[in-house]
């Protein structure tokens, strides 16, 4: 228990650092758009680019990250109802979160399943997507909304997702490939 007493001490020391200072509104303008970059359509669209730029190896991708969202998502779920924990709070908040709970970070997770896709399928862009994924993480705590370690469990569930899920599909590609 004093362990998680020290997380929650921490956290709340870094979201006041990182919250309490005169450039945090002009801060929070930059982490907006950074943060709106992971909410979503972007990855069906790169999905979808990787398909038609990449015929079956981007169908590969595609399909993969269809199947670790699919994992990622109930978990992520049960994760924000069992943890229940609250968002940051008494310091400001430059957006409204979708719902009560901040851990995991969603964004997070997200972010760091479709960077992890990326560095698998196309590794010259590993650098610039773990660089991409980490910074909507980062936005998240500059808007108010999350924790470092939500932003931490987040990533882990999102690496964790992606892996079991390219388990699946690389079995059923090169079971695919060998017919």
């Amino acid at each position: 228990m004093r362990s998680f007493t020290a997380v929650q001490r921490f956290d709340h020391t870094v979201s006041y650092l990182c919250l309490s200072h005169r450039f945090s509104a002009a801060t929070a303008k930059v982490a907006r758009v950074i943060s709106h970059s992971g909410d979503g359509p972007l990855y069906a669209g790169i999905g979808l680019a990787a398909w038609w730029l990449d015929g079956a190896f981007g169908l590969w991708l595609l399909c993969t990250g269809i199947v670790a969202f699919a994992i990622e998502l109930p978990i992520y779920w049960v994760l924000k109802r069992s943890f229940r924990r609250a968002r940051p709070s008494q310091l400001p908040a430059f957006i409204t979160p979708s719902d009560l709970y901040s851990m995991p970070s969603g964004h997070t997770a997200a972010a760091f399943l479709m960077a992890s896709l990326i560095s698998t399928f196309y590794p010259p862009l590993a650098t610039v997507a773990f660089i991409w994924a980490g910074l909507i993480g980062l936005s998240r705590v500059l808007l108010g909304v999350h924790f470092v370690s939500d932003i931490l469990v987040g990533a882990v569930l999102g690496l964790l997702c992606t892996a079991l899920a390219q388990n699946i599909t690389d079995d059923l590609y090169w079971m695919a490939a060998s017919t």
